[in-house]
């Protein structure tokens, strides 16, 4: 069976939800497939840079909100291979008619689905059942010097996250607010 594309309330932002095939033996669920018309249309020419794994044991933990600064702007799809997560991007493309708007996804195995999340957003999640496993394709290469992001607690974007937060890295404590990100790099990533 074909995925389902779902458009969410910010263009480029869509979740994608899999249909595993089940029998006797288990499950299948192709992940991703360039070639079939769903993947294709949110997708388009982008090709696959790099794949990551991410592993966070703690319910409450939040990750990000992260992206590449231009000119290494990526997309990125996620999807949840064990537990389950909040999935969170937020639109900061200054030209959009949603910038500074958010949309989550509660991403878990058995629903399939997974987040498509374009250049010129941030990405970030937290964690809703301990050992929760995420995968990560991105379209484009990492590049040190291009990675940054905006405080999860920004006011501005106002991210309504579902649980007080418990774990967050000193690096993602010390993520400038937008306001600040934005005197700092004069355009919107």
């Amino acid at each position: 069976m074909p995925a389902e594309l779902r458009q969410t309330p910010i263009e480029g932002v869509f979740e994608l939800l899999s249909h595993p095939f089940v029998d006797s033996r288990g499950a299948f669920l192709n992940a991703f497939r360039a070639h079939e018309e769903e993947f294709i249309s949110s997708w388009a020419d982008r090709g696959i840079a790099q794949v990551n794994l991410s592993r966070s044991e703690v319910v409450g933990t939040i990750r990000g909100l992260h992206f590449q600064a231009p000119p290494h702007s990526e997309a990125k799809m996620v999807r949840c291979l064990k537990g389950r997560v909040w999935d969170v991007a937020v639109d900061l493309r200054e030209k959009s008619e949603t910038y500074g708007h958010w949309q989550a996804v509660e991403l878990t195995p058995e629903r399939g689905n997974a987040l498509l999340i374009p250049e010129g957003c941030a990405h970030g999640f937290q964690v809703l059942e301990p050992g929760s496993e995420l995968l990560y394709l991105h379209s484009g290469a990492w590049v040190r010097e291009a990675e940054t992001g905006v405080r999860w607690d920004d006011l501005r974007l106002a991210v309504a996250w579902p649980l007080p937060p418990t774990e967050l890295s000193e690096r993602d404590r010390n993520l400038p607010l937008l306001s600040d990100w934005l005197l700092t790099n004069k355009s919107s990533p």
